[in-house]
């Protein structure tokens, strides 16, 4: 049963959609089943993993208006590794139909319900705001992996975020919990950057990656030509940091099953 990890944060340019796209391709490097969902209506994490968001016939906005089913909407990015649910402007449309209907912040949960088991992990990107979409992705979700700059505002944006995430525990899905904090575009030479990382391992401990993933020319040029750093250009330092931050995040989990079974 696939893990679903909702990758969010509603300050934009924090590195959140280069997150999913590189994540789920390192994931899948590692030979895990991922499917990544696209739930901005930019389209950037589509692009990005190679598929034309403009040439789609079918997309996000006909799952969740229940015009196709998440199984006829998924199909194969071959140049990223992946599986793709892709999204385009059209999905801000869902927004506007969904607006009246009973139990619209679950159409997402209750379509990915139906592929769950055919993965071991699903990534949600999410639109950087507190709209419907975000809303059905943190209803949808396991966790929630947080991606962030080490700089003052983004510390801001971090407390309003906690603040969703505690009312999504309240209201639509209880389970909800932090997958961990990642440190993006990380400058070392920088002691703000090194301020502010203190301040998130102070405040959040083991929730914060070990691994930071550093500026990188590679990261950002690589969504233009269409795949993950890790096609484009697998020994680049981003390539190399999202390979380890999936390392961290498959043996996180491996250590949280063997806890869970020893106290059964």
């Amino acid at each position: 049963m696939a893990r679903v990890i909702a990758v969010t944060n509603q300050k934009g340019g924090v590195g959140k959609t280069t997150t999913c796209v590189n994540l789920a391709a390192s994931l899948a490097a590692t030979k895990r089943r991922v499917l990544l969902v696209d739930m901005d209506p930019q389209g950037n994490a589509t692009m990005g993993s190679g598929v034309d968001k403009n040439a789609l016939e079918l997309s996000g906005y006909d799952m969740l208006t229940k015009r196709a089913t998440a199984a006829e909407v998924i199909f194969r990015a071959e140049v990223s590794g992946f599986d793709i649910l892709p999204a385009n402007g059209d999905l801000t449309a869902a927004e506007v139909e969904l607006m009246n209907e009973i139990g619209r912040e679950h159409r997402l949960r209750l379509a990915l319900n139906k592929v769950r088991e055919n993965y071991d992990y699903i990534l949600i990107d999410c639109p950087p705001s507190l709209s419907l979409l975000t809303v059905n992705a943190l209803s949808a979700a396991d966790t929630v992996l947080i991606p962030m700059q080490c700089e003052y505002y983004a510390l801001e944006g971090l407390a309003a975020l906690m603040n969703t995430v505690e009312q999504i525990q309240e209201t639509v899905n209880p389970d909800l919990q932090v997958e961990g904090i990642l440190r993006t575009m990380y400058d070392p030479r920088n002691s703000l950057t090194l301020d502010v990382s203190s301040q998130l391992n102070e405040f959040f401990g083991d929730k914060v990656y070990r691994v930071v993933i550093p500026r990188n020319v590679r990261l950002a040029e690589a969504p233009s030509y269409g795949m993950p750093a890790l096609k484009y250009d697998r020994a680049s330092k981003g390539a190399v940091a999202y390979l380890a931050l999936a390392g961290e995040m498959v043996r996180r989990h491996g250590s949280q099953k063997t806890s869970a079974a020893v106290a059964v």
